[in-house]
């Protein structure tokens, strides 16, 4: 065989592989039935989807986070539930995240599935309720797809869903909990000058990233009610108790923090009929309080059902943060509690308060499982 035809059959070959690949892509399940359309809820059931990051991803996801990892939810994970797993049991009733579906693609395959219109699926592949979007590292690149978030969009994919069931969202609400990953990483930045360019610049970004996400929704869902959560102050989280001992640099990081919290209020303000604002910062003081004069750890206990809760780090039950510095159950519990009552208060939905008896007892209920 001579050079030309060998290079010819190689090519050819290359050829085959790539429309090979092409058809994977497009036909391979998703675990869940593709074009899934859940059952009709229950009459006065409101759908509820989430938009973020690993604040909001599961923490009973086994696909993304097998058994033997303590990633997500610790070493107790079966007792450790992520707040849209609480709100589910207990206000499930009222409140419907979807199905609980093992659903998704890699990136490539719901690209190429997007590009020849067909149903795009939720990316990455997880273990969730079918409405909740959110994943871990998830930024505000990924609301859109800007840049390289194309590989996992969260609102497109969403209102692909939505578009199989317009009636059903109605009367929905999505509620954005998002840049703690584009913010964060600038803690020191803060601490040294509050009114860094840098900060501005990633909080302009999320803003209007958020912004494009919000219009995209309300352009094919005009009713569709959002919450959108602040940034907390991870200055504050327990695995840097150690750190920003000083008298500046809390301050700093809270008056950094409080800008960034009043562009995405801006934003709620703007439209005030179908956007509410949750200071998720203003919500972790009141609970937690904040470090004493000096920079030192003076945070307080909170009461729980048989748990005495404190800011600190561990995988029991007893502390606000896991060892991987994600929140543990008595956080999550006290956050659904308030994200429902935020709910209730912003726009009047009839949703029953999770009262703090019914929250102690959640907590007592699930902690006493073997």
């Amino acid at each position: 065989m001579n050079h030309r035809l060998l290079g010819l059959f190689v090519a050819c070959a290359v050829v085959l592989l790539a429309f090979a690949a092409l058809a994977v892509a497009l036909t391979r399940s998703d675990g869940a039935p593709p074009g899934t359309i859940p059952p009709p809820a229950p009459p006065g059931t409101l759908p509820i989807a989430v938009l973020g990051d690993s604040n909001s991803h599961s923490y009973q996801d086994r696909v993304a986070f097998p058994l033997g990892s303590h990633e997500r939810g610790g070493a107790l994970r079966d007792q450790t539930f992520q707040w849209t797993e609480v709100l589910a049991r207990l206000r499930g009733n009222e409140l419907d995240f979807g199905p609980w579906v093992h659903w998704g693609r890699p990136w490539w395959s719901a690209w190429a599935r997007d590009r020849v219109g067909l149903l795009p699926s939720r990316t990455p592949i997880k273990e969730d309720y079918l409405y909740n979007f959110a994943t871990s590292g998830g930024a505000c690149k990924n609301l859109m797809g800007d840049g390289l978030g194309f590989r996992y969009p969260q609102v497109p994919r969403l209102l692909a869903l939505m578009k199989e069931q317009p009636g059903r969202w109605q009367n929905g609400v999505v509620v954005i909990y998002i840049g703690a990953n584009d913010w964060n990483p600038y803690l020191d930045v803060m601490a040294r000058d509050p009114d860094a360019p840098e900060l501005r610049r990633v909080i302009g970004y999320c803003t209007q990233q958020i912004g494009r996400a919000i219009e995209a929704i309300h352009a094919l869902h005009p009713s569709v009610r959002i919450l959108l959560a602040g940034i907390t102050n991870q200055g504050d989280d327990p695995a840097l108790h150690g750190k920003y001992r000083d008298a500046t640099s809390p301050s700093n990081i809270r008056k950094a923090l409080a800008g960034a919290n009043a562009a995405f209020r801006g934003i709620a303000e703007a439209d005030p009929k179908r956007i509410a604002f949750f200071d998720a910062n203003a919500w972790a003081v009141e609970r937690w309080g904040v470090r004493g004069p000096h920079g030192e750890p003076d945070f307080k206990s909170v009461h729980l059902g048989r748990l005495t809760v404190t800011h600190t780090m561990g995988d029991e039950p007893g502390n606000t943060m896991l060892v991987d510095d994600h929140a543990g159950l008595a956080w999550n519990v006290l956050w659904a509690q308030s994200i429902l009552a935020r709910l209730r208060e912003a726009f009047g939905l009839p949703l029953t308060p999770i009262s703090d008896d019914e929250a102690a007892r959640f907590v007592d209920a699930t902690t006493a499982r073997p």
